[in-house]
């Protein structure tokens, strides 16, 4: 029985991607978790996250937000489903500093993705065990900056310590 239980406990990378660069990260970051199942949001279903001992969540940014399809999938979940889930987040997004003026202030008018999507998380009871991260692409619709794929190996380390 015991060995069931611990077969359970093991980790979902779930995100979205549009022009194929969150999918990047959170393919690095699924290669560096532990017996991590990597899943596209459009593919997963809410008993997809059953037994999981870690969550690691990851969108666009699109207009301050994760994407549509991501948002709904985390609102379906019920209340407390992340009890005891240890949950960690990240977004793709362009470089602030590397905007124009009236970018700048939309960016940090609406913000990103990644801290609204832990906000949801907590409130279904997932435990987050680092601050959300952003890693940055060039323009819309990428490719993702210099040294992104490296850094994002280099966090997804962080969360097993």
């Amino acid at each position: 029985m015991i060995v069931v239980k611990l077969a359970l406990m093991k980790s979902l990378v779930l995100y979205d991607s549009q022009f194929g660069n969150t999918e990047k990260i959170a393919q690095v970051i699924a290669n560096n978790t532990p017996e991590a199942k990597l899943l596209r949001v459009s593919d997963a279903k809410p008993q997809d996250l059953d037994g999981i001992g870690m969550l690691l969540v990851g969108s666009p940014t699109q207009g301050g937000r994760a994407t549509s399809v991501l948002t709904e999938f985390l609102e379906r979940l019920s209340q407390m489903k992340l009890v005891k889930v240890r949950v960690a987040v990240f977004d793709t997004r362009l470089a602030e500093k590397e905007q124009n003026f009236a970018l700048r202030l939309l960016i940090k008018t609406i913000g990103y993705a990644a801290p609204k999507i832990a906000d949801v998380l907590k409130s279904k009871g997932g435990e987050l065990i680092v601050p959300p991260e952003g890693f940055f692409v060039k323009g819309k619709e990428g490719p993702l900056a210099d040294g992104e794929i490296d850094r994002a190996g280099k966090w997804s380390k962080k969360l097993h310590k």
